[in-house]
């Protein structure tokens, strides 16, 4: 039987541990075997984070196992804002573990994004190794417009999706809530924030609209809540390839943000509005709130339009299956 090592193994909530949990149940419906022991047998090995056994990679590739890194961006906020010591060595470890698995261990790497391997290469050269761009898929099965949800009538709810919010990486909260105050003008607006904020954060967020923090909130009530909303508000400032983005098309939720990162990429213009940013996402510069306030607009007035295409987008460019079809064909050459 084909097996395929994941390592390493992930479990903390966020964009990793998702991805791997997706690929595993795309695995064994297709009837695949798979570990995260490097040491074990397998035909191939999935990198998907930085990981303290590269003695383990290392032997796995001496034994003739290609080993495929899937790559996500590049820390870089803590270059720009302080996020306090323990995130600003963490993140610059992250970085310089990723390059050395890129440039000394990995037989392929897969980029989730183009801007992701831009980014790359523009920071760190280009890889000597082949490479591809896979865009990150959902389950279009459970990700749905279809099945319950809270959609408030009164107030339309702008809703943020992230795994952290908090202290340095607070940017795009206040972002949004200028936004949604802007929006307030013409609708009665609130905002409710999925993901961690810490308390400093929240006292500091004095607003005229409603906010609601929900904190963390288990991955199988995203699509009911993606449902109850109006609009999703992309946070992250130069976001790599967001699953929450995917996750809110695939549900008909409309996605509105400031174009950095791979916004562009993900989000097609009857799906939602992106905006250029106005000024320097990469400083941490303050984006133009009364353009895609503007442009939001839109998307209230014709609901309808844009849950339809959002929902289209993401069953064109988006499905699971899709996704893990593209990465056997690199980790296994179709050899199955």
């Amino acid at each position: 039987m084909t097996k395929i090592c994941i390592t390493p193994f992930v479990e903390r909530t966020g964009g990793m541990a998702s991805f791997r949990l997706k690929f595993e149940q795309g695995l064994r419906a297709r009837g695949i075997d798979f570990t995260h022991d490097l040491s074990a047998t397998s035909d191939a090995v999935l990198v998907i984070a930085g990981t303290r056994f590269l003695p383990d990679l290392w032997r796995a590739r001496r034994r003739g196992i290609r080993v495929v890194q899937r790559l996500d961006g590049v820390n870089w906020v803590q270059r720009v804002r302080w996020t306090g010591p323990r995130y600003h060595i963490r993140a610059e470890y992250g970085n310089v573990m990723l390059a050395l698995i890129r440039n000394h261990f990995a037989d392929r790497v897969v980029y989730q994004s183009q801007f992701i391997r831009k980014w790359w290469q523009d920071w760190y050269g280009e890889a000597q190794v082949a490479s591809s761009v896979i865009i990150n898929g959902v389950d279009l099965q459970t990700y749905t417009p279809d099945g319950e949800h809270q959609r408030p009538a009164n107030v339309n709810r702008m809703l943020l999706l992230e795994g952290s919010l908090a202290r340095g990486l607070n940017s795009g909260l206040f972002h949004a809530v200028s936004v949604a105050e802007k929006l307030s003008e013409k609708f009665p607006m609130e905002v409710v924030v999925a993901g961690s904020v810490d308390d400093a954060t929240q006292r500091s967020l004095q607003s005229r609209v409603p906010i609601k923090f929900l904190g963390q909130i288990p991955h199988e009530q995203i699509p009911a809540l993606a449902r109850s909303s109006h609009m999703m508000f992309s946070a992250e400032v130069n976001p790599p390839c967001p699953n929450s983005v995917i996750e809110a098309l695939a549900c008909g939720l409309p996605v509105i943000g400031f174009d950095s990162g791979s916004l562009k990429e993900l989000v097609t213009d009857d799906a939602g509005c992106i905006v250029p940013y106005g000024a320097n996402p990469w400083k941490l510069e303050t984006p133009d709130i009364s353009a895609l306030a503007e442009s939001a607009a839109d998307v209230l007035t014709k609901q309808s339009q844009f849950r339809a295409a959002a929902r289209m987008r993401a069953e064109s460019a988006f499905g699971l299956d899709q996704m893990i079809e593209s990465y056997l064909k690199i980790l296994l050459d179709d050899g199955r």
